[in-house]
């Protein structure tokens, strides 16, 4: 995020155009976003791998809009952009399927509508094509007729799909509901080999607004500089957020009284899955020697020579354990829809992935049978800080 008042993607609306070769999917995209996002052609297949747009898009508001291969493209080639494609399902908010008008619905096309239906995904079928078309056909439900050359209905369009989906993504908090005015709110952010260099991370970032936006007040420092900010605010602070990585250094440094969590466990409440990681953490005392975790991120980045995923866990979960476990690691937008082998998967906070689309990695988990937990439940745990950080959020809490 470039700046703090640009919304991420993450936290934008996905809307994804589906659809056949040649029915007019780009067309249609550039008649909805009013700009040549995709390149239009009369030749099958010309779009190849999925276009990504964050934009503004009215009524919606902050979206990302996904432009994707023909789902019946042909050859070895042609597999696997259909492959990728149906992975945008995994992230895709709202789908749009576009139907060329002239030829009608195609298999191809009925197995995705089947493909929304399972997924759960709000979708909205658009005839393209309708000023080819003498006697235009009445419009079904979830139907709309357009013609993307002449901008037929396109306005329509728009306003069917703002129609379609309900969401609090944008009202939605990852702190700022448990603060009050001029609250003082300690943010810990280490500046190691790991950090990025120039910036802070996602979280961080939406804390200090969250914060800000609550009128209350945000005081960010190191980890080592903690010690001597809470002497000065003189024990006032309303509460501490640290980075997951300092929990046992910040856990001892802090007093009981002010409430202390992470931004790790902030980010799994508000993206959903907070009360399934901490239910997975138990799997924590039933590993067994040889056992298989899965340890997955949201993003792709330059790994560092302590890198916590790779690293860090690994070391904190064997020494916590005391068994000869073995990992696996995957990345983006990669993620394996067998979690089988595994005796538990650790994710990440999500902070890069959509909300839809890391609780379909948490229910495809958790529906074979294998605990999911995350990063900062699992340091919480093996720093026996787990049960102080969740005070916040008493109904997780209680469950334990």
């Amino acid at each position: 995020m470039s700046s703090l008042n640009q919304t991420p993607s993450a936290n934008r609306l996905h809307i994804s155009f589906f659809g056949c070769r040649n029915a007019g999917k780009s067309s249609v995209v550039n008649a909805v976003t009013g700009q040549e996002l995709s390149i239009v052609s009369d030749i099958k297949g010309t779009t190849t791998d999925p276009v990504t747009k964050a934009m503004e898009l009215l009524p919606l508001g902050p979206v990302v809009i996904i432009d994707t291969p023909g789902i019946d493209d042909v050859g070895q080639l042609g597999e696997l952009r259909v492959l990728r494609t149906k992975k945008i399902l995994n992230k895709t908010d709202l789908a749009v399927l576009v139907v060329d008008g002239i030829v009608g619905m195609q298999t191809a096309d009925q197995e995705l509508v089947e493909l929304f239906q399972k997924k759960e995904i709000p979708y909205l079928v658009v005839y393209n094509k309708a000023d080819l078309i003498q006697n235009v056909p009445t419009a079904g439900e979830n139907e709309i007729w357009v013609s993307a050359t002449e901008g037929t209905n396109i306005y329509e369009l728009k306003e069917r799909l703002g129609a379609l989906v309900k969401t609090d993504t944008m009202t939605r908090k990852l702190v700022g509901q448990l603060l009050k005015p001029l609250d003082m709110v300690i943010l810990v952010c280490p500046i190691d080999e790991s950090a990025p260099k120039g910036r802070l991370i996602l979280p961080q970032q939406q804390a200090i607004r969250d914060v800000l936006e609550a009128g209350a007040i945000a005081v960010v420092i190191r980890e080592h500089e903690l010690a001597a900010t809470l002497e000065q605010l003189g024990g006032k602070a309303a509460m501490v957020i640290t980075d997951s990585q300092a929990f046992a250094l910040v856990g001892k440094v802090t007093p009981d009284s002010i409430p202390l969590t992470s931004f790790s466990i902030l980010m799994a409440n508000y993206k959903g899955f907070l009360k399934t990681a901490v239910n997975g953490i138990s799997a924590l005392e039933n590993l067994k020697d040889g056992d298989k975790v899965l340890i997955a991120e949201g993003c792709t980045h330059h790994r560092q020579c302590n890198d916590i995923g790779t690293v860090k866990l690994p070391n904190w979960l064997r020494a916590y354990s005391g068994k000869k476990l073995e990992f696996e690691f995957c990345s983006g937008r990669d993620f394996p829809e067998d979690v089988s082998p595994y005796a538990l998967v650790v994710h990440c906070g999500g902070c890069m992935l959509t909300e839809r689309e890391v609780q379909y990695r948490m229910r495809c988990t958790v529906d074979q049978g294998i605990p999911f937990t995350n990063y900062g439940t699992v340091i919480a745990m093996v720093t026996g800080t787990l049960e102080r950080s969740l005070r916040i959020f008493p109904e997780i809490h209680d469950t334990l």
